[in-house]
């Protein structure tokens, strides 16, 4: 049994029209004589309307009924894609995830999957079905509904790629695959047609809207291979694959930019062994995210200045924290709102000396300052100010030749 999985995004299934589209797409793999397991996420804009319908009820709604509440835009979305199958002539039908069953740890909001059991899948693909499953959710061990972060979707993808042995993975979006930039901040933005894990996991994590870096992490941990292309054109898309199975590549594959970045300093802090940790577990064990770290020791090693970038959204609570922290003590808080994260991402650069060089002096021939440095096995990062991003994504883009 040859199984392809599809994933069809939010938009992809965001109107009528659209699900109509997506119902003929799948059709076009059925005639292949594929085995399907079709995953959906919810239209486009029903997970965010329903979000804020439980804001309004109440500001500490219940994760368990927001799991039931936001779970219901993928259902009526397989329902909606399962009935245009039926139109067409095909046998279809929606499964939830309870239903299959997709089991998941107890953990509202942010569940994982553990296990999908297969035998009423198989069954029923056996029996020339089309199962269109429900992504981003699941059920534990309680049998109460459960969902998979926001992306979860493709995490559903994977995963049933993974325990049903896929020959394929293929996430459907609303853009042609991944690009080696943004190419609404640079229109020379040129389509990734292979990219690793590794480095399409650094470029999620750095901003790329693609995929969530979750769902990066579960395909590369179960080698699966995934192709992401558009619902809209017939086009070739980027495939994500292992490192081995690139070669003539590039030394950069790409280009990331964050765009909800704070930079924060604490001036005069007193310096002694631990001091770090005692700022950082406080931030940490409130899920503060803290990134870039800097440290510079003062002339007579008594007092050190500490900056870190976080979320801007964190900013506030970031500053309540560290003030309340009778741990430390140090002269000033400075924060800046407007900054931005710029990387560059390959692991060509692992065996390619000069790389460091040449980011840092195409940023200078364009008097970009650096305020910030931090690096990976396969990707170099700087801080600078907002105002510059487009101006050192292009002058990154075409010092590593990635328009050619």
């Amino acid at each position: 049994m040859k199984i392809v999985v599809l994933k069809f995004g939010g938009t992809s299934v965001g109107t009528i029209d659209r699900i109509k589209k997506v119902a003929n797409l799948i059709s076009n793999y059925a005639k292949k004589n594929y085995s399907l397991i079709v995953v959906s996420s919810a239209m486009s804009g029903v997970t965010n309307d329903l979000e804020n319908k439980s804001k309004n009820i109440s500001k500490n709604f219940s994760n368990a009924e927001y799991d039931v509440l936001v779970s219901s835009g993928e259902q009526a979305a397989c329902a909606l894609i399962a009935g245009r199958l039926i139109h067409n002539g095909y046998k279809s039908r929606s499964w939830m995830g309870w239903q299959v069953p997709i089991i998941t740890n107890n953990k509202h909001k942010y569940a994982k999957i553990n296990q999908i059991y297969k035998s009423k899948i198989i069954k029923y693909l056996k029996s020339g079905g089309i199962p269109i499953v429900a992504g981003f959710q699941g059920v534990n061990s309680e049998g109460r509904v459960t969902t998979i972060e926001r992306g979860g979707s493709d995490a559903t993808a994977i995963m049933l790629a993974k325990f049903f042995n896929a020959k394929r993975c293929i996430i459907y979006t609303d853009v042609e695959g991944v690009y080696t930039t943004d190419p609404k901040k640079l229109q020379k933005a040129k389509k990734i047609r292979v990219i690793s894990y590794e480095e399409m996991l650094e470029m999620a994590s750095l901003g790329s809207k693609v995929m969530q870096p979750v769902s990066i992490q579960d395909a590369r941990l179960s080698r699966i291979d995934i192709e992401v292309k558009s619902s809209f054109k017939n086009k070739p898309g980027t495939l994500i694959t292992k490192r081995k199975n690139i070669i003539n590549r590039n030394i950069i594959t790409g280009i990331s930019s964050t765009a909800n970045d704070a930079k924060v300093t604490l001036v005069g802090v007193k310096d002694k062994p631990g001091i770090a940790a005692s700022i950082f577990k406080p931030l940490s064990e409130s899920s503060i995210n803290v990134d870039m770290v800097v440290q510079n020791i003062s002339a007579n090693g008594k007092e050190t200045d500490l900056t870190f970038t976080i979320k801007k959204d964190d900013l506030n609570k970031t500053r309540k924290i560290t003030n309340s922290n009778k741990k430390i003590n140090f002269k000033k808080f400075l924060f800046d709102k407007n900054v931005s994260k710029v990387s560059i991402i390959g692991v060509g650069m692992i065996t390619t000396p000069g790389v460091t060089y040449r980011m840092f002096q195409a940023l200078a021939k364009h008097k970009i300052n650096i305020q910030v440095i931090s690096t990976s096995e396969i990707k170099i990062s700087v801080l600078i100010s907002k105002k510059n991003v487009s101006k050192a994504i292009a002058a990154l883009h075409k010092e590593f030749k990635l328009e050619v």
